[in-house]
């Protein structure tokens, strides 16, 4: 011990090479052990890694500690690191192994449907939300710090077995800081540790589905965003032939009504936008490149993003925002437009 109760100071090369033993040691007894191994000088390099660091740097609580854990989890002392539901376990290498056990409060029901609600129809797949590739708009609302996905210091418990008195030691700042390396690595993570799904904000569509081409073909859309992401196979839902017969009849029911109105509307004379105007009750969208553009923007949304919502492809929004005059669109396409300008009413 050195003068002063201080304990004498380790190079980091000597650090680097008591956690790697630390490691290797664990691995005989548990091969599934997760280290954090940081390349170079940055922690995190992904929107959602940068974005949980900054989150917790931002409360006066945890900002002038968490400075202590950042030697360690570069160094790799954070052994193993695991997240699950609501809670985060690690082993760091200090003199002795430590074991960290954080605890965090689930987001409220509350919270996440109001996240739902902004979101809703701004995220065009599940690449895009797990990847960052996010609209500013999008950014804001999910990192905000009363409001967004990340925990309130408040909503978070820390453990430490080591003899440091301090609530927030330079293991478990370590480990915080580990928290935000390893959603580099799989951002759904954040997901399972405020106990949400993370599908539920992929809903451009929520409001709208009666506009789009049917839960299907969403189904199928989001299943190989999901394929690509985590490199498995994702099965198709049940075939139609399986559902109930209850559904098969209010279908064709649906159907028949749809019919039966689209011929009355033919049998008045009426053009696409009076049926249009029948069906959905509202004032029909004038379809004219200018103003599909017009309403994109007012959304927030890319051309992908809004071509989902839509159900048809970016290439024909694109095609559309390019021409002049009035556009020739299907009855379905044009009901689809009428209802995403009344959901665009209503956000502002």
């Amino acid at each position: 011990m050195a003068y002063g109760g201080w304990r004498p100071y380790v190079p980091v090369a000597r650090r680097r090479a008591v956690a790697a033993q630390a490691m290797n040691k664990l691995r005989r007894t548990n091969p599934h052990i997760e280290p954090i191994e940081i390349q170079g000088r940055k922690i995190a390099r992904t929107f959602w890694g940068e974005a949980w660091c900054k989150h917790l740097e931002r409360f006066s609580d945890f900002a002038n500690r968490l400075p202590r854990g950042r030697t360690y989890v570069r160094n790799g002392s954070v052994c193993h690191l695991t997240i699950k539901k609501g809670k985060v376990e690690a082993i760091v290498s200090g003199s002795v192994l430590y074991h960290v056990a954080i605890d965090i409060a689930p987001l409220s029901s509350t919270r996440w449907k109001g996240i739902r609600r902004q979101c809703a129809g701004q995220i065009g797949s599940m690449l895009e939300l797990l990847h960052g590739k996010l609209s500013s708009h999008v950014m804001g609302i999910v990192t905000d710090p009363g409001k967004g996905l990340f925990p309130q210091p408040r909503d978070i418990k820390l453990h430490c077995d080591c003899p440091d008195w301090a609530v927030m030691c330079k293991h478990v700042a370590a480990v915080l800081y580990g928290v935000g390396a390893r959603l580099d690595e799989k951002p759904q993570l954040l997901f399972v540790l405020r106990n949400l799904d993370h599908q539920e904000l992929i809903s451009a569509d929520l409001d709208l589905q009666a506009a789009t081409s049917g839960r299907g073909k969403r189904r199928r859309l989001v299943d190989q965003d999901l394929s690509s992401v985590f490199g498995i196979e994702i099965e198709d839902a049940a075939p139609p032939a399986k559902r109930r017969k209850s559904a098969r009849r209010k279908t064709a029911r649906r159907s028949i009504k749809k019919k039966s109105a689209r011929k009355k509307a033919v049998g008045r004379g009426k053009s696409r936008a009076g049926f249009v105007k029948a069906t959905t009750g509202m004032r029909t969208f004038r379809p004219t490149g200018a103003a599909v553009a017009r309403l994109r923007k007012r959304m927030g949304m890319t051309r992908t993003q809004f071509a989902n919502l839509l159900g048809i492809s970016p290439q024909t929004v694109a095609n559309w925002e390019t021409k002049r005059g009035r556009l020739k669109l299907q009855q379905r396409t044009l009901a689809a437009l009428t209802r995403a300008r009344a959901r665009s009413h209503k956000r502002e």
